[in-house]
C-alpha cells in the first residue's frame, strides 16, 4: 500500500491507496472503483502517532475489501467546527469519530445515516455492544445515527503509598472518600487529599451529571426540558464544590486547572492523593513518574444512601456515517471493521481505550486488576449523558458557571445551595431558550 500526502491548511492528511497488484504475497488490493473519505478524532499523543496507528488497520481494511480510505486525523479543538460546517455545507466525509455526547445533538440535523436494522446488521448487530454504550447513538425511541467505537470511563485514582501509611483503605463511599481526603491534606507540605479540574467546564458539567444522577435527580425531563433547579441537581454540585469548600481537600489553585493533566501532574509527583479521571490518564501519570503499581483504582464512589451508585458517565468515542454518502455500504463495511474485535483490540492499548464490544477484555493497561475495574465501571456503572438535542448547551452553560463558582470559592468567598440555584436557574433560561 502506497501513502501519499496532501498538503493541509492545518491538519496532515493522508490518503491510503490501493496497494500494488504486482508485489509478491497475494494480498488483495484496492481497485480504485471507492474511494472512502474518514475523519478520525485525535486519540493518541499526536495527529501524526494517530496516522502511525490507524494506518495498517485501514490497509487491512482495503486489502480485505478493495475499498480505499482518505484519512485525516482531526484535533478536538477544530473537530467540531468541522463536523458542523460539513452538516451545513454538504461537504462531508463519507464517516465520521464524534465525541459520543454530541450525538444526539448531531442526530437533530437529520444530516447523518440511522443505523435502521439493516445497517445495525450489516456492522455486526446491536448485541455486539455494551448497552449503556449503544443508547448513547441517538434518542430513546430512535435509529441511532452512530455506534460505539472507544470507551472510556472516570475512575478514582489513589496513592497506595500515602494510603497505607495513614493506616487507610481505598473509599467505597462519599464520605470515606473525603474523610480519607482529609487526613492526607497538609497545606504545610503543599500535600492535598484530591487534585480536580475545577477550571475546565467539561469537567465539571461531567460532575455535576454524576453527582445528580447519584441523587436520582434528571437534567432534562421527557420533553427535553432542562430541569437545572432541581433538588438532586442542586445538592450534586454543592456536594462536588464542597471538597474545594467545606473539605479544604482541593488546593483553591485547581480553580485554574483547565484541563485534567494539570490535575494528573499533581497526583503523580505525590502533591494529590487521589484525583478523579477517565483511565487515559495512565499514560500521563507514568509519564511524570510515577510507577504502574504505585497507584490503585476504585470507582468513583456515591453517597451512603444515594439513590444510584452509577460512577462515571458513558464517555468516549462513537462512529457515524453521513446521510449524503455516495458509498452507504462500503461506509458501513468500515464501521463494521473499526468496531470488530480484532481492531477494537488492536487500537485498545495506543488510545488507552475501553473495549465497547461485550465480554471484550480491555487492553490499555498490563494490570488486570485496573482493566478490570473499568470495564465494569463502564458495563455496569456508567450512564449517558442527557439523550436530547440541548445536551451540549447543558455542558457549557452548567459546567462554564462551576468554573465561576470555584473561582469564587478559590479567593476567599462563599458559594451556598441558593448561589448554586441561581446559577442553575440562569443556565436552565439559557437552555430553555433555545429548546423553545
Amino acid at each position: 500500500m502506497k501513502l501519499r500526502h496532501l498538503a493541509a491548511a492545518s491538519v496532515p492528511v493522508l490518503i491510503l491507496t490501493a496497494c500494488s497488484g504486482g508485489g509478491g504475497g497475494g494480498s488483495a488490493s484496492g481497485d480504485g472503483d471507492v474511494t472512502l473519505t474518514y475523519w478520525a478524532s485525535n486519540q493518541g499523543t499526536s495527529l501524526d502517532n494517530d496516522k502511525e496507528v490507524l494506518t495498517p488497520v485501514l490497509e487491512e481494511f482495503t486489502e480485505k475489501t478493495g475499498v480505499d480510505v482518505d484519512l485525516e486525523v482531526i484535533s478536538w479543538s477544530d473537530l467540531q467546527t468541522r463536523i458542523q460546517t460539513a452538516v451545513t455545507s454538504g461537504q462531508a466525509p463519507d464517516v465520521v469519530n464524534i465525541g459520543n455526547t454530541w450525538a444526539v445533538s448531531l442526530q437533530a440535523t437529520g444530516a447523518f445515516l440511522p443505523f435502521d436494522d439493516a445497517a445495525m446488521d450489516a456492522v455486526g448487530g446491536a448485541d455486539k455492544f455494551v448497552e449503556t454504550a449503544l443508547e448513547t447513538g441517538g434518542a430513546e425511541g430512535t435509529d441511532p445515527t452512530s455506534v460505539p467505537l472507544y470507551g472510556l470511563a472516570y475512575g478514582l485514582y489513589y496513592n497506595k503509598a500515602m494510603f497505607e501509611d495513614a493506616g487507610l483503605q481505598p473509599p467505597t463511599t462519599w464520605e470515606e472518600m473525603v474523610s480519607a481526603a482529609q487526613a492526607l491534606t497538609d497545606p504545610a507540605t503543599g500535600v492535598h487529599g484530591m487534585a480536580l479540574a475545577s477550571g475546565s467546564y467539561t469537567e465539571n458539567n461531567h460532575f455535576a451529571f454524576i453527582n445528580a444522577t447519584q441523587n436520582g435527580a434528571e437534567l432534562f425531563d421527557d420533553d427535553g426540558n432542562p430541569t437545572f433547579t432541581e433538588d438532586g441537581v442542586v445538592d450534586g454540585i454543592v456536594r462536588y464544590l464542597d471538597l474545594m469548600q467545606a473539605a479544604g481537600v482541593v488546593n483553591p489553585s485547581n480553580a485554574q486547572y483547565d484541563n485534567a493533566s494539570l490535575a494528573v501532574a499533581d497526583f503523580a509527583t505525590g502533591k494529590a492523593a487521589m484525583i478523579l479521571n477517565q483511565n487515559n490518564a495512565n499514560a500521563t501519570i507514568e509519564a511524570n513518574g510515577m510507577a504502574p503499581d504505585a497507584y490503585g483504582v476504585v470507582p468513583f464512589p456515591a453517597p451512603q444512601g444515594a439513590e444510584s451508585d452509577v460512577a462515571s458517565h458513558v464517555a468516549g468515542i462513537n462512529i457515524s456515517i453521513f446521510g449524503n454518502t455516495e458509498h452507504p455500504d462500503e461506509a458501513l463495511q468500515l464501521v463494521e471493521h473499526m468496531t470488530s474485535e480484532d481492531v477494537q483490540t488492536t487500537l485498545g492499548k495506543p488510545f488507552s481505550s475501553l473495549p465497547v464490544l461485550k465480554d471484550a477484555t480491555a487492553v490499555f493497561t498490563d494490570d488486570p486488576e485496573l482493566a478490570e475495574t473499568f470495564t465494569q465501571i463502564y458495563n455496569e456503572r456508567s450512564a449517558p449523558l442527557p439523550l436530547v438535542p440541548a445536551e451540549d448547551q447543558f455542558e457549557t452553560t452548567v459546567g462554564q458557571a462551576m468554573n465561576k463558582m470555584f473561582a469564587t470559592i478559590a479567593t476567599g468567598g462563599t458559594v451556598t445551595a441558593e448561589d448554586v440555584r441561581e446559577a442553575m436557574q440562569t443556565a436552565q433560561d439559557q437552555v430553555q431558550a433555545s429548546v423553545g
